[in-house]
């Protein structure tokens, strides 16, 4: 019972931390705050990721695994690196650098449909009745953010930041679905995922010439969601389920992040939320249960 109640303790302090990473990454890239390019907010946070996570590797002795591992476990983590976290927040990144940050968050959060619809060609899954309802249920809610609920004047507010915010859960379910068959530390497979990241954003940088320094208050916010949204988060979250008797005891708790996220929005960057926001919040993952249960 003691280990439940601490899995619990974890679990919320880890959807507490995701809760601000949408105002954190809207801090970061906003050109009226820290304006921090797109590219170097994604350096910045994975150089800072693989730093905590090669740490806790080294604290927790597993540090050693480096030496096991094989070229093929080194291949696939450049491949599922590229997936994430280096394409997921390249796109992600952008879609908040365009949209509200009570608009992106929300939107981001349809993966666990698309996993369900990646499934059905990667995976030969078969779809039942109630995940084509509950897709149709999120999608609803996807509709009612991105027209701010208008519905029959059938016009995005922002067409390319909304397919940005949507389509960033493709490479994120992707990388869930070829990450399944996995069977190595969990926080190893973490570390060396972020440090290929790192590579493959640095040699972006230097192709593009756009890798440049960055200031102190700039670097603070970069530092921030490389810790917060990335590093020790995952590892908290991880330890949560560890320490939980299943898994769905804590794993529920995820769907609190997208209205943990619109008070802290409003408050932290002053959005005023609009209530078809928080309907299509509402939609979204109430799309998400009916298709879990």
């Amino acid at each position: 019972m003691k280990s439940q109640k601490s899995a619990y303790l974890y679990a919320f302090t880890a959807v507490l931390f995701w809760a601000t990473s949408a105002s954190a990454f809207k801090i970061c890239l906003s050109p009226d705050r820290l304006n921090v390019p797109v590219l170097l907010l994604l350096f910045g946070a994975s150089l800072v990721s693989c730093i905590v996570l090669f740490v806790h590797l080294v604290l927790s002795g597993k540090a050693k695994l480096l030496k096991t591992l094989s070229r093929e476990d080194v291949n696939r983590s450049a491949f599922l690196g590229f997936l994430n976290p280096f394409l997921y927040y390249i796109v992600l990144f952008k879609a908040y650098s365009i949209l509200p940050a009570q608009e992106a968050q929300p939107l981001n959060f349809i993966w666990p449909l698309t996993l369900v619809l990646l499934s059905i060609p990667i995976l030969k899954q078969k779809i039942k009745r109630r995940d084509i309802l509950a897709i149709c249920i999120s999608f609803l809610g996807v509709l009612v953010i991105s027209m701010k609920g208008q519905l029959l004047s059938f016009r995005l507010t922002d067409p390319f930041g909304v397919l940005l915010a949507t389509s960033s859960s493709i490479p994120w379910a992707l990388y869930w679905i070829y990450n399944m068959k996995n069977k190595r530390d969990e926080v190893l497979n973490l570390f060396l995922n972020f440090t290929w990241a790192s590579i493959y954003v640095l040699t972006l940088l230097i192709i593009t010439g756009k890798l440049q320094r960055l200031n102190f208050k700039s670097l603070l916010g970069v530092t921030y969601v490389g810790f917060f949204e990335m590093g020790i988060t995952f590892l908290i979250w991880l330890k949560a389920l560890k320490l939980s008797q299943t898994t769905a005891h804590v794993a529920g708790l995820i769907y609190l992040v997208p209205f943990f996220s619109l008070i802290i929005i409003h408050f932290v960057l002053g959005e005023t939320i609009l209530p078809s926001t928080i309907a299509g919040a509402v939609l979204i993952v109430g799309g998400i249960l009916l298709q879990k249960h």
